[in-house]
Formats: C-alpha cells, sequence, structure tokens
C-alpha cells in the first residue's frame, strides 16, 4: 500500500513539473511576427492582452526575420505598430536601436528620438 502510494506521489509530482510547450512560445511570437508585418497593431493589442504579455517582458525574447520587433517594424514600414512599440520599450533599448531604425524609416527614427529625449 505504501509503496502504491509512494510512485502515485512521485507520478504526480513529475507531471507537475513537465516544462512548458515550446510551440506555444513559437507560435506566440510568429504571430506577434506577422501582426507587425501587416501593421495591425489593434490585434497585437488585443492579442498581448489576451496572453497577459507585455512589449518590454518580451522584446528580448522575440526576433522577426532575424531582427527585433523595433527594427523588424521599420523594415516593413509598419509605422503605427513601430510607434507602440517605441512607446513601450525602454528608452535605453530604443537609443541603441536608432541607427537601425533609421536605415529603415525616417518616421520612426524620429519617433524613436522623441522617446530618447
Amino acid at each position: 500500500m505504501k509503496k502504491t502510494l509512494l510512485i502515485a506521489s512521485l507520478v504526480a509530482a513529475t507531471a507537475s513539473f513537465a516544462p512548458v510547450s515550446v510551440s506555444y512560445a513559437d507560435d506566440s511570437a510568429l504571430r506577434i511576427c506577422e501582426y507587425v508585418a501587416a501593421n495591425d497593431k489593434n490585434r497585437l493589442r488585443s492579442f498581448l492582452k489576451q496572453r497577459k504579455l507585455k512589449i518590454r517582458k518580451i522584446f528580448k525574447d522575440i526576433n522577426c526575420n532575424g531582427q527585433n520587433l523595433l527594427v523588424f517594424s521599420a523594415s516593413n514600414n509598419a509605422l503605427e505598430v513601430g510607434e507602440f512599440v517605441i512607446g513601450k520599450t525602454p528608452a535605453k533599448i530604443v537609443k541603441a536601436n536608432l541607427e537601425e531604425i533609421a536605415k529603415h524609416s525616417a518616421h520612426l527614427a524620429e519617433d524613436a528620438k522623441e522617446r530618447i529625449e
């Protein structure tokens, strides 16, 4: 009886510490990149709100086509989403990416400069 309880409790403990599925994170990143590429700020905001995610928290973990969200939005001419991301990321990160943003979009570069000041 004790052996059965011990095995059952070990199985339950192992199941409760199972790692989170990586495909969920990949799917979320893919959806975020799709919304940025489509310049769909409203869908991006609602998606982040549904998943209880914040741009500040996920910014360093998401790359779209090898670029971070700021540079990706500038390179895809996604001005609404770019302004949103610039407003939500720390000024330090915006400053670090200013050169790359300026290469792709003068409008977002101006917004980034205003955010830094």
